[in-house]
């Protein structure tokens, strides 16, 4: 079973589950439940990410694992909270394919600082970040968002500055043990590719002479690129003399009462999670390898600022269309609002809770889309079933309902995907006619309404996801030259056929008839089991109303063909 009762009466799962190991990682690290409870503190998970561009689905997984976890956390009737850090204090680092190149002028400023090139936000950062914050709303996911160039601006941080420029020696003896480390070994080019990608020029302190590995890193006054080079420090005033290579300017600022700046990225996150109280917080692979910001953070929070970093799950890339890591700089990767317009959220919170944070896995939005539903609703249909709880009915209870949203939205009728797709297809996307063809083959329903959200999303997968030369054509007249060329066997079906059809179709009627056909050619009842020749008679009869309805030699089921065309339609095409 999934779940089992805990000392306190709680339903608690299975801690073969991954969700719940993290979840019970986090409570550890705040000091147990009870310290928990008696403290009156609160769970920190947190999440981070730099929006330089769409936040795809690769992304997306930092936001899950984090959410996922402070969901178990609620549940327990814990106190937590999902905490996300905007790093778009991040320097702008290129300029991706479909910008104007003159936006290579902005590299080196905060991704804060850069205009917007479509003209629809304030800023680089604010188009990226706002329809993944509508995407997460979407999908039940809710936290408490912080800017960190808000935050440094502020002089959130000043204190935690000035105690890692103190402490710069502690730093630099960490992170020159960690220089030479082996890099993660990749298991293909595609995943080295990403692993290169995202080791980044600014995780290590930079400076020159004695400050050479200057900890901290500010934003030119005059161009405000990052391109500085820290030239002197005084420790007693606070005041750091720098060059910027960019522009040439040299001037000063304080570390106390300028916020122009911010730490290296390699000390900048163990500061936010002594400054944040962070218990959890989940990282790629790249995060996690030897040297890499989270083992080196470890050292560096306890060194500095005697605290302890938080608990951690490595999880592995998400890919589309065979890339294993979605590169946000690349355009045209597939984005949580990209998904949310052919998956259900459920499904696509699904997606992301029943697999092991190591097992890399892609979203494939091609013929998987619908087993992919398919899957989805037999499990649901288990999930009915109390007697049939167990780790994937628990994976399922996760991925459709969240403690502030309740139950995320699905069909009132659940029409399988693939018959809502295969009618839109023959339909050209009329969500009427597709309703009412779904009515007609057995599946009752009040409204449209009643359909969604899948209808639309099955509409929409058909029409912009299947490839032009994969979709039903229906032919708007009928194939003169091969009903002349019929042979004998062919025109007794669609003799057989078109006298027998009634003018209203029904799904049971319908499919009885197309399959009963060859039986009556051979002299046999619509009832009676198919022959071996029967069944080639079949085979060959299929194929000729393919041909003839739309000129493929397959096509959607023909019971359901036939009652998306209707009777007048099929008549006209069939008759010679």
């Amino acid at each position: 079973m999934a779940r089992g009762v805990d000392a306190r009466g709680t339903d608690r799962p299975d801690p073969t589950d991954w969700v719940t190991r993290a979840a019970d990682d986090a409570i550890r690290h705040a000091g147990g439940e009870d310290a928990v409870r008696a403290e009156g503190r609160t769970i920190t998970c947190a999440s981070g990410a730099s929006p330089s561009g769409p936040v795809h689905l690769g992304n997306l997984r930092e936001f899950l694992t984090v959410h996922f976890v402070a969901e178990e956390i609620g549940r327990r009737g814990l106190p937590v909270r999902h905490l996300h850090s905007w790093d778009d204090y991040d320097r702008f680092r290129k300029v991706p394919a479909g910008v104007d190149p003159s936006w290579a002028d902005h590299i080196g400023r905060p991704l804060s600082a850069v205009p917007d090139p479509w003209e629809c936000h304030r800023s680089w950062a604010e188009h990226f970040k706002e329809p993944l914050v509508t995407s997460l709303r979407a999908l039940g996911v809710e936290m408490e968002e912080v800017s960190q160039t808000e935050a440094y601006r502020r002089g959130d941080y000043v204190e935690q500055v000035l105690q890692a420029v103190e402490h710069r020696d502690r730093i630099e003896s960490v992170l020159a043990r960690y220089r030479t480390k082996a890099a993660p070994v990749a298991e293909s080019e595609q995943e080295a590719a990403a692993l290169a990608e995202s080791v980044t020029g600014d995780e290590e302190p930079a400076g020159a002479g004695d400050l050479a590995r200057f900890p901290y890193k500010p934003y030119c006054r005059q161009c405000g690129r990052d391109t500085t080079t820290a030239t002197a420090y005084d420790d007693d005033s606070t005041d750091l003399a720098y060059s910027c290579t960019s522009c040439g300017f040299e001037g000063t600022t304080n570390l106390r009462t300028d916020h122009e700046g911010k730490l290296v990225w390699k000390v900048d996150w163990p500061m936010r999670w002594s400054v944040e109280g962070v218990d959890f917080e989940p990282g790629g692979v790249d995060h996690a390898s030897p040297g890499s910001s989270y083992t080196v953070g470890k050292e560096v929070v306890k060194a500095v600022y005697g605290a302890r970093a938080p608990s951690f799950v490595g999880y592995s890339f998400v890919g589309a269309g065979g890339q294993v890591k979605m590169s946000s700089s690349r355009g045209g990767v597939p984005t949580a609002a990209d998904a949310l317009q052919i998956l259900e959220a459920p499904v696509l919170r699904w997606l992301y809770v029943r697999r092991q944070p190591k097992q890399a896995f892609n979203v494939d939005f091609g013929p998987e889309v619908v087993r992919l539903y398919d899957e989805w609703d037999s499990l649901t249909r288990k999930a009915a079933d109390p007697a049939k709880r167990d780790a994937q009915v628990l994976s399922w209870e996760r991925a459709s309902s969240t403690a502030a949203a309740g139950t995320l939205a699905t069909p009132a009728v659940v029409v399988p995907f693939r018959l809502l797709s295969s009618v839109a297809d023959v339909t050209a996307g009329s969500a009427d006619m597709v309703s009412r063809i779904v009515g007609d083959v057995g599946h009752e329903h009040a409204s449209v309404a009643d359909l969604e959200p899948r209808l639309s999303r099955a509409m929409t997968w058909m029409s912009e996801y299947v490839p032009e030369s994969e979709r039903t054509v229906v032919r708007r007249g009928p194939d003169a030259a091969r009903l002349a060329a019929l042979s004998e066997d062919e025109e007794l079906w669609l003799a057989q056929l078109l006298d027998r059809m009634p003018d209203h179709l029904e799904l049971e009627a319908t499919t009885s008839l197309i399959y009963g056909v060859p039986k009556l050619a051979r002299g046999l009842g619509l009832d009676d089991a198919p022959t071996d020749e029967v069944k080639a008679d079949q085979k060959a009869f299929f194929r000729l109303l393919y041909e003839l309805l739309v000129d493929a030699e397959r096509g959607p089921r023909l019971p359901t063909l036939f009652l998306a065309l209707g009777a007048e339609k099929v008549r006209r095409l069939l008759t010679p």
